[in-house]
Protein backbone atom coordinates (compact mmCIF):
# COMPACT_ATOMS: atom_id res chain seq x y z
CA UNK A 1 0.00 0.00 0.00
CA UNK A 2 1.63 3.24 -1.08
CA UNK A 3 -0.11 5.40 1.52
CA UNK A 4 1.31 3.52 4.53
CA UNK A 5 4.98 4.15 3.74
CA UNK A 6 4.89 7.60 2.15
CA UNK A 7 6.88 10.14 4.18
CA UNK A 8 4.73 13.10 3.06
CA UNK A 9 1.49 11.45 4.17
CA UNK A 10 3.10 10.29 7.41
CA UNK A 11 4.42 13.83 8.07
CA UNK A 12 0.97 15.35 7.48
CA UNK A 13 -0.68 12.76 9.67
CA UNK A 14 1.88 13.30 12.47
CA UNK A 15 1.45 17.08 12.28
CA UNK A 16 -2.26 16.65 12.96
CA UNK A 17 -1.78 14.53 16.07
CA UNK A 18 -5.03 13.77 17.87
CA UNK A 19 -7.14 16.02 15.66
CA UNK A 20 -10.07 13.57 15.38
CA UNK A 21 -10.56 13.88 19.14
CA UNK A 22 -10.63 17.68 18.89
CA UNK A 23 -12.94 18.13 15.89
CA UNK A 24 -12.52 20.15 12.70
CA UNK A 25 -9.50 22.43 12.86
CA UNK A 26 -9.57 26.20 12.19
CA UNK A 27 -7.99 25.92 8.72
CA UNK A 28 -9.18 29.42 7.76
CA UNK A 29 -6.85 30.86 10.43
CA UNK A 30 -3.77 28.93 9.27
CA UNK A 31 -1.54 30.77 6.80
CA UNK A 32 1.68 28.79 6.36
CA UNK A 33 3.91 29.08 3.32
CA UNK A 34 2.79 27.22 0.21
CA UNK A 35 4.96 24.09 -0.11
CA UNK A 36 3.98 23.10 -3.65
CA UNK A 37 1.77 20.34 -4.97
CA UNK A 38 1.26 16.87 -3.54
CA UNK A 39 0.11 14.04 -5.82
CA UNK A 40 -3.26 13.59 -4.16
CA UNK A 41 -6.44 13.56 -6.25
CA UNK A 42 -10.05 13.39 -5.14
CA UNK A 43 -12.05 11.71 -7.90
CA UNK A 44 -15.60 12.76 -8.76
CA UNK A 45 -16.94 9.72 -6.87
CA UNK A 46 -15.12 10.84 -3.67
CA UNK A 47 -12.26 8.33 -3.87
CA UNK A 48 -8.91 9.72 -2.73
CA UNK A 49 -5.79 8.75 -4.68
CA UNK A 50 -2.13 9.22 -3.84
CA UNK A 51 0.37 8.82 -6.66
CA UNK A 52 -2.34 7.12 -8.73
CA UNK A 53 -3.32 4.50 -6.12
CA UNK A 54 -6.42 4.68 -3.92
CA UNK A 55 -5.75 5.61 -0.31
CA UNK A 56 -7.11 2.54 1.43
CA UNK A 57 -7.05 3.83 4.99
CA UNK A 58 -10.47 5.42 5.64
CA UNK A 59 -9.20 7.01 8.87
CA UNK A 60 -6.44 8.79 6.93
CA UNK A 61 -8.90 10.05 4.31
CA UNK A 62 -11.23 11.34 7.05
CA UNK A 63 -8.32 13.02 8.80
CA UNK A 64 -7.12 14.73 5.63
CA UNK A 65 -10.68 15.78 4.75
CA UNK A 66 -10.70 17.95 7.90
CA UNK A 67 -7.72 20.00 6.68
CA UNK A 68 -9.04 20.81 3.22
CA UNK A 69 -9.44 24.43 2.26
CA UNK A 70 -10.43 26.14 -0.97
CA UNK A 71 -8.19 29.07 -1.80
CA UNK A 72 -9.33 32.40 -3.33
CA UNK A 73 -7.80 31.32 -6.68
CA UNK A 74 -10.09 28.25 -6.72
CA UNK A 75 -7.41 25.69 -5.87
CA UNK A 76 -7.87 23.18 -3.07
CA UNK A 77 -5.15 22.67 -0.49
CA UNK A 78 -4.32 20.47 2.46
CA UNK A 79 -3.24 22.88 5.19
CA UNK A 80 -1.67 22.41 8.61
CA UNK A 81 -0.25 25.12 10.88
CA UNK A 82 3.16 24.64 9.21
CA UNK A 83 2.55 23.74 5.56
CA UNK A 84 0.08 24.13 2.71
CA UNK A 85 0.03 21.87 -0.38
CA UNK A 86 -2.19 21.97 -3.45
CA UNK A 87 -4.12 18.84 -4.43
CA UNK A 88 -6.33 17.96 -7.42
CA UNK A 89 -10.11 17.74 -7.06
CA UNK A 90 -12.00 16.41 -10.09
CA UNK A 91 -15.39 17.86 -9.09
CA UNK A 92 -16.23 18.44 -5.42
CA UNK A 93 -14.09 17.36 -2.46
CA UNK A 94 -17.02 15.55 -0.83
CA UNK A 95 -19.94 13.38 -1.94
CA UNK A 96 -23.28 13.41 -0.12
CA UNK A 97 -24.16 9.73 0.23
CA UNK A 98 -27.19 9.75 2.56
CA UNK A 99 -30.11 12.07 3.12
CA UNK A 100 -32.61 12.22 5.98
CA UNK A 101 -35.90 14.10 5.66
CA UNK A 102 -38.24 14.93 8.51
CA UNK A 103 -41.42 17.02 8.51
CA UNK A 104 -43.29 18.96 5.84
CA UNK A 105 -43.12 22.36 4.11
CA UNK A 106 -41.06 25.03 5.90
CA UNK A 107 -40.91 22.84 9.02
CA UNK A 108 -39.18 20.15 6.95
CA UNK A 109 -35.63 19.35 8.02
CA UNK A 110 -33.15 17.82 5.58
CA UNK A 111 -29.73 16.54 6.54
CA UNK A 112 -26.94 14.93 4.55
CA UNK A 113 -24.07 12.62 5.44
CA UNK A 114 -20.95 12.82 3.31
CA UNK A 115 -18.57 10.06 2.29
CA UNK A 116 -16.26 11.15 5.13
CA UNK A 117 -19.09 11.25 7.70
CA UNK A 118 -19.68 15.00 7.87
CA UNK A 119 -23.29 15.66 8.90
CA UNK A 120 -24.68 18.68 7.06
CA UNK A 121 -28.12 20.24 7.60
CA UNK A 122 -29.76 22.08 4.72
CA UNK A 123 -29.97 25.62 6.08
CA UNK A 124 -28.73 29.17 5.50
CA UNK A 125 -25.14 28.18 6.32
CA UNK A 126 -25.33 25.03 4.18
CA UNK A 127 -27.30 25.95 1.04
CA UNK A 128 -27.85 23.95 -2.11
CA UNK A 129 -26.53 24.98 -5.50
CA UNK A 130 -27.15 23.42 -8.89
CA UNK A 131 -24.87 23.28 -11.92
CA UNK A 132 -25.41 21.90 -15.39
CA UNK A 133 -23.53 18.75 -16.25
CA UNK A 134 -22.00 17.97 -19.65
CA UNK A 135 -25.27 16.53 -20.96
CA UNK A 136 -27.43 19.48 -19.87
CA UNK A 137 -28.72 17.81 -16.71
CA UNK A 138 -28.40 19.17 -13.18
CA UNK A 139 -25.85 18.36 -10.51
CA UNK A 140 -26.83 19.43 -6.99
CA UNK A 141 -24.27 20.31 -4.33
CA UNK A 142 -24.64 21.14 -0.64
CA UNK A 143 -22.15 23.39 1.13
CA UNK A 144 -20.23 21.53 3.82
CA UNK A 145 -17.92 24.21 5.26
CA UNK A 146 -15.84 27.14 4.05
CA UNK A 147 -16.09 27.03 0.26
CA UNK A 148 -16.12 23.21 0.19
CA UNK A 149 -19.13 21.45 -1.30
CA UNK A 150 -20.49 17.91 -1.54
CA UNK A 151 -21.93 16.58 -4.78
CA UNK A 152 -25.13 14.62 -4.20
CA UNK A 153 -25.13 11.08 -5.59
CA UNK A 154 -27.52 10.34 -8.44
CA UNK A 155 -29.80 8.42 -6.05
CA UNK A 156 -29.96 11.36 -3.63
CA UNK A 157 -30.60 13.74 -6.51
CA UNK A 158 -33.69 11.70 -7.46
CA UNK A 159 -34.85 11.67 -3.82
CA UNK A 160 -34.34 15.41 -3.52
CA UNK A 161 -36.23 16.12 -6.74
CA UNK A 162 -39.27 14.33 -5.28
CA UNK A 163 -39.49 17.20 -2.76
CA UNK A 164 -39.40 19.99 -5.36
CA UNK A 165 -42.40 22.26 -5.73
CA UNK A 166 -43.21 25.39 -7.68
CA UNK A 167 -43.70 28.78 -6.03
CA UNK A 168 -43.84 32.35 -7.24
CA UNK A 169 -40.89 34.58 -6.36
CA UNK A 170 -41.10 38.22 -7.41
CA UNK A 171 -44.02 37.28 -9.64
CA UNK A 172 -42.16 34.52 -11.49
CA UNK A 173 -42.57 30.74 -11.08
CA UNK A 174 -39.56 29.00 -9.52
CA UNK A 175 -38.88 25.41 -8.61
CA UNK A 176 -37.35 24.79 -5.21
CA UNK A 177 -37.92 23.01 -1.95
CA UNK A 178 -39.01 24.02 1.49
CA UNK A 179 -36.76 23.10 4.40
CA UNK A 180 -35.30 24.65 7.53
CA UNK A 181 -37.88 27.42 7.69
CA UNK A 182 -37.21 28.69 4.16
CA UNK A 183 -37.89 28.03 0.51
CA UNK A 184 -34.66 27.09 -1.26
CA UNK A 185 -35.08 28.29 -4.84
CA UNK A 186 -33.39 26.06 -7.40
CA UNK A 187 -34.11 27.81 -10.68
CA UNK A 188 -36.88 29.41 -12.68
CA UNK A 189 -39.51 26.85 -13.67
CA UNK A 190 -38.98 27.39 -17.39
CA UNK A 191 -35.26 26.57 -17.06
CA UNK A 192 -35.85 23.40 -15.03
CA UNK A 193 -38.52 22.22 -17.45
CA UNK A 194 -36.04 22.72 -20.31
CA UNK A 195 -33.58 20.44 -18.52
CA UNK A 196 -36.31 17.83 -18.55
Amino acid sequence: MTDSADPTLDRLSAALGDLPKRGTPPVERWHPEHCGTIDIRIAADGTWFHEGSPIRRPALVKLFSTILRREPDGSTVLVTPVERMTITVDDAPFVAVEMAVEGEAEARRIGFRTNVDDLVPLDDSHPLRFERDGSGGLKPYVKVRGDLWALLTRALTHELMQLVEERRIDGKPWFGLAAGGAFHAIMPSAELEAVG
